[in-house]
Order: C-alpha cells, then structure tokens, then sequence
C-alpha cells in the first residue's frame, strides 16, 4: 500500500500546476540510446524562475530528441531551443485547463483507491487460506483483518487528503 501512494504522490507531482516544477517531466521519457530514458538522465533540470524550467543536455545529439519527447507528451509545452540548453516556459493555467486538471487528479486518486482495495483483498484472501489450512484461528483471523482494514483506511485517507491539497493548488491563481 504504502508503494502505491508513493506513485500515487510521484503521479500528481508531474501534474502542471502553472508553477514550474522539475518533477514535471518525470513522465517524459525520451527514447535514446537504444532505451526510453527519463530527462533527468539526459541532462540537468532547474527552476530559474517561477514560470521556467532549465534543461542543460549533456549531449548535443539529445538536445532534439528531447524536444521532441516533450512536444509529444500531454504537459503543453513548448520548448525552446538554445544550444545545448533548452528552456521550457510554463504558460498560466487557463479556467478549462484548470477545471480538466482537477478531473485528471480525481481519476488519479481514483486508480490508486482500487489499487489499495485490491491489495486489501488480496491480504483479506490470503488470511481465508491461512484458515483454512488451519495455521491462524478465527480470532486471529477477523483481528488481522481489521489491521488490513485500519491500514486501507488510513492510506485512503491520505490520497483524498492529497488530491484535495493538489486540487486547491491548481485552483489557485
């Protein structure tokens, strides 16, 4: 569960929230080298400024091979070519953005919700069969169970708590 909400967290981190952020580009991945690599490993990202991201590539064969990653991924960006250096200027969020953003972060959380509830029930199986194989007793059994469900609940709660956190983020102007 709790490497779920680490993607979880590291998912809705990449989300363009009109501030510039290096974790935005986690999700590109550039295909060189023969392998789909991260740009974090093409070349060194900063923050200058609130509204830019930096890209200094190492290698100057890369430098259009990243352009291109990001122009195809879904962030809306538009990247601007300087040598081996490549700046990537974050445009303010406009209403409909913001409002689909919003959307995107729910479904997130959504995906991550199912994927604890089935590991919630995966654990509540494998204590069915512990049973039935007569290596707990019932007593141990139900209070396993209720340690699982108290673990469900307590990650739920902290991806609601984050989706609203990101959410109140994107809205903010």
């Amino acid at each position: 569960m709790d490497k779920t909400f680490e993607v979880f967290i590291k998912e809705i981190g990449s989300l363009r929230t009109g501030r510039a952020n290096s974790s935005m580009l986690d999700i590109v991945k550039v295909d060189v080298y023969g392998q789909k690599m991260p740009i974090n490993q093409l070349g060194t990202i900063t923050t200058p400024e609130a509204r830019t991201i930096n890209i200094q590539v190492w290698d100057q064969n890369n430098v259009v091979l990243i352009d291109s990653a990001i122009k195809k991924s879904d962030l809306g960006l538009n990247p601007q070519i300087d040598g081996q250096l490549i700046r990537l200027p974050i445009p303010d969020l406009s209403e409909e953005r913001r409002s689909e953003m919003k959307k995107m972060i729910k479904s997130i959380g959504e995906k991550c919700k199912i994927s604890i509830r089935n590991i919630r029930r995966e654990a509540n199986d494998n204590l069915k069969e512990l049973l039935k194989e007569k290596n707990i007793s019932e007593d141990e059994e139900k209070k396993f169970q209720k340690v699982v469900q108290t673990f469900t609940d307590d990650h739920i709660k902290q991806i609601d708590s984050k989706v609203l956190t990101k959410e109140k983020e994107i809205m903010t102007i």
